[in-house]
């Protein structure tokens, strides 16, 4: 199945949508910090994996029953109220993160189009579910209507924003005059899989005071999840826990059907969130604080849940075009010069401010923990020959059948 760039641009667009929490300044700031700086630390195991780095490698190693090695990636991003003629930083790692001397951080690079870039107008239906449970509750699935969607009819009441954290500021370029990140298109290396955040950082630009702060975490371990079936046509997903995750949260996205041009005419959208919670910053780090504010309102899995079960509608629904995701939130931690007073009545001005993000995640195909012994089996000889007969392929479908395809177990 061909699920179509149109689809999964309306689908992405439809997640940044969903904005269930609201982002703002440093409450207890009388103004926004002149110098900002942002650290974000990410390991991923899984398709995860192979999709941010693994590549072929790793898919064979999933198919053979051998996790993929996890990926560690960073964003480094620093914004300032001030200017330069030509911006740039410098962030100087630990010497155990095997990342050199320093990254170069630099201005986003200007983009040029020629022409007008073609749209193709989406059609079918996303249904979306949300909850643990073997069955969907009533009321479920909400459906979208694909071609209203993309003409801007989006249904009322859709998305829940009920919790506000006004501890997780945003980082961009909106918010700064002289913004300058890490990777770019003048360098973008691997972070190494042995590499390690602990020590001091420092970070110089030629358009803002320096920072220096010494850091005590390091990347999260790698997320390891299975599914296995349940009676009825559930999916039960289980996980291992991980000793620093502040809380999980799951999706997943699955379609079926083939329309016009091979574009499937309902596309599945399920979360494990207890209210109608998808995307947005869900899919992005959360600050502890954030995290337990969500696990009150029944939005975020509290950090001892192990497992949650997808209900059946939702498998039906998907087809074998089915992919599913999980989260685990992680430590943040806080740095400003000068530092915060202890006295929150105290007016705190600083001169800048820097946090760094943690997160684990992971992505899985339902059915392919299975695959594995599909591979290790011998071929019956062919009649009348010393050759080992080659079995007939089947054909390759949904999701799953890239990676059986990849292996030769399909066409």
């Amino acid at each position: 199945m061909r699920l179509t760039v149109s689809a999964f641009v309306t689908l992405a667009g439809l997640g940044c949508a969903a904005t269930l929490v609201s982002t703002t300044a440093l409450s207890q700031s009388s103004a926004s910090p002149p110098v900002r700086y942002a650290m974000d630390a990410a390991t991923m195991s899984g398709m995860g994996a192979m999709a941010s780095g693994g590549g072929f490698g790793a898919m064979m190693g999933m198919m053979r029953g051998r996790p993929p090695e996890a990926v560690r990636t960073l964003l480094l991003q620093h914004g300032a109220s001030t200017t330069a003629p030509k911006p740039q930083a410098d962030h100087f790692m630990p010497q155990g993160a095997g990342l050199g001397t320093s990254l170069r951080l630099l201005p986003p690079a200007k983009t040029e189009y020629e022409g007008t870039p073609s749209f193709e107008r989406p059609s079918g239906r996303l249904l979306l579910y949300w909850g643990c449970g073997a069955r969907a509750p009533k009321g479920q699935p909400v459906v979208i209507d694909f071609a209203k969607l993309a003409a801007g009819e989006m249904p009322p009441g859709l998305f829940t924003s009920g919790v506000n954290l006004p501890e997780d500021w945003t980082m961009g370029i909106s918010g700064s005059k002289t913004y300058t990140s890490w990777p770019h298109g003048k360098d973008n290396k691997s972070v190494p899989a042995n590499g390690s955040l602990i020590g001091p950082h420092r970070i110089a630009a030629n358009y803002s005071k320096e920072i220096n702060f010494t850091l005590g975490e390091d990347f999260m371990p790698p997320l390891q999840a299975r599914t296995s079936d349940v009676a009825g046509g559930a999916s039960n997903l289980a996980w291992t826990g991980l000793d620093k995750a502040t809380g999980y949260y799951a999706w997943a996205m699955g379609a079926k059907g083939m329309g016009r041009g091979g574009t499937p005419t309902e596309m599945v959208w399920w979360a494990s969130s207890k209210d109608q919670a998808f995307g947005g910053p869900l899919w992005d780090w959360i600050s502890p604080a954030g995290v337990r504010k969500l696990i009150a309102a029944g939005t975020v899995m509290p950090p001892e849940q192990r497992d949650c079960t997808i209900p059946a509608e939702v498998m039906q629904a998907s087809g074998e075009a089915m992919m599913v995701n999980l989260q685990a939130y992680g430590p943040q931690v806080d740095f400003a010069y000068p530092a915060r007073p202890a006295d929150a009545r105290k007016p705190w001005n600083p001169e800048w401010i820097a946090r760094v993000r943690f997160r684990s995640s992971t992505m899985l195909l339902p059915g392919m923990e299975g695959m594995a012994g599909s591979m290790g089996g011998t071929d019956t000889a062919a009649e009348g020959s010393g050759e080992p007969a080659k079995p007939a392929k089947k054909k390759c479908k949904g999701l799953k059948g890239l990676a059986e395809r990849a292996a030769g177990l399909c066409e």
